[in-house]
């Protein structure tokens, strides 16, 4: 198999876009960090340049590839709380391996702006999308108090006085104590506002959020 000087610059290419990509979500103590989207982007570059010179016929490796970086994904993605976390450094794992394959392609303009895009995505955009989860944000709230017949029900006003929407319940008594399970959303200042004033009520006896 002839070995060409283009190959090697296509997998010193993908080298540093993923380096790029990769030392992003280090920066941000992401899972998939700066070694592991290196290796993903020269990996489906070299699986590209390979499957290219063995048949001529890169789709059927190609889609191999997407199933593999599928199950690479999956695994970042888990459940923190009451949230899913890890599915944009999953995508960004996603995204590099079709910059590698469309370098290991030679499409290299393609592949340059697709880069941009990307950038574009996780650095401008990411003080927006703070920017929104401020002004709308959804947490649980869990509190144990000694029973009484409106304790509970009060509580709801409090949250309903501090601006927040009651997106679900659930309420639990045991002996002479009543536990209290909701789910509300509002602002961020709202729901700090919220947990300060719970820290401090002496009639709570646990208090989890």
């Amino acid at each position: 198999m002839e070995f060409y000087t283009e190959d090697l610059y296509k997998l010193l290419f993908s080298f540093l876009l993923g380096a790029i990509i990769g030392a992003e979500r280090e920066y941000r103590s992401k899972s998939a960090g700066l070694r592991t989207l290196i290796l993903i982007a020269v990996g489906s570059t070299l699986f590209t340049l390979v499957s290219i010179r063995i048949s001529g016929d890169a789709g059927r490796v190609a889609a191999n590839i997407v199933t593999g970086i599928g199950f690479i994904g999956a695994g970042i993605i888990f459940r923190e709380n009451n949230r899913v976390v890890g599915i944009t450094t999953a995508a960004i794992v996603w995204v590099t391996a079709a910059l590698g394959m469309a370098i290991g392609a030679g499409f290299y303009v393609i592949a340059l702006y697709a880069f941009v895009v990307a950038g574009m995505c996780l650095v401008i955009l990411s003080p927006i999308q703070k920017w929104i989860r401020n002004k709308n944000q959804i947490k649980s709230y869990r509190l144990m108090c000694v029973y009484q017949k409106k304790t509970l029900k009060d509580y709801e006003q409090l949250f309903t006085l501090y601006g927040l929407s009651i997106l679900g319940a659930e309420q639990n008594r045991s002996g002479s104590h009543i536990t209290g399970n909701w789910l509300l959303q509002g602002s961020h200042e709202t729901h700090e506002k919220l947990t300060e004033y719970l820290l401090n009520d002496s009639d709570i006896i646990e208090f989890d959020f």
